[in-house]
């Protein structure tokens, strides 16, 4: 995969950016702060990226913290599907720049 200098278009931003939560979820950067931090994005569609994890067969669910009284917790990968999250891992790098992420 190469980034090119033109902009990637609609489909393909929004294929990186779920496959880059993903991969921040599945390396530990796993609550809407921290992915909001990490990327910049807002907090709306950090959380419409993580729904739509399952479009793509990608298994992400959330584990409350025990003890919480409120929806504290983290996201966790259960299944990449279909998607190699090695190559993913081994992209990441590219995929963010691409989405122009800090």
């Amino acid at each position: 995969m190469s980034v090119s200098k033109t902009p990637i278009s609609k489909t393909q931003s929004s294929f990186y950016r779920r496959l880059y939560v993903a991969y921040l979820i599945d390396s530990g950067t796993a609550s809407v702060p921290d992915i909001i931090a990490a990327t910049g994005m807002p907090r709306r569609t950090a959380q419409d990226t993580i729904n739509a994890l399952a479009e793509l067969d990608i298994l992400c669910e959330f584990e409350r913290e025990a003890g919480a009284r409120h929806n504290i917790g983290r996201y966790v990968i259960r299944d990449w599907g279909a998607i190699d999250k090695r190559w993913v891992a081994k992209h990441h790098g590219r995929i963010k720049a691409a989405l122009g992420y800090p």
